[in-house]
């Protein structure tokens, strides 16, 4: 693009900072986007697993050691809580994360 004398120079360096700066904010959504999906199925897994393990671990002891208490609903809940845990740690550092970007962000800007 030519450059214009004067006013129309400022102007195209104006529109043209602005279009960089959209353009840079469509690919920080698309990626949000596309980092929730993941996180998401992240999340589930960490939840799943531990609460998984917990629940065969039970069902292996109560079928190995029976006693009057169930060992597989309450490894089953130790493993939903550790999961549960697991999550929210996930999405705090995700979340970590994003404000750090959006705050480098404002600062280049």
């Amino acid at each position: 693009m030519a450059e214009l004398p004067g006013r129309g120079a400022r102007l195209q360096r104006q529109v043209q900072a602005q279009a960089e700066r959209k353009q840079a904010a469509q690919k920080r959504v698309l990626r949000i986007v596309w980092s929730g999906l993941g996180m998401m199925g992240t999340i589930g897994w960490s939840v799943a697993i531990p609460t998984l393990l917990g629940a065969l671990l039970g069902h292996w002891l109560d079928t190995n050691y029976p006693s009057p208490r169930s060992w597989t609903l309450a490894l089953l809940l130790a493993g939903l809580t550790l999961g549960c845990l697991l999550a929210w740690h996930w999405v705090a550092e995700e979340q970590k994360q994003l404000h750090r970007e959006a705050n480098d962000g404002r600062d280049d800007g």
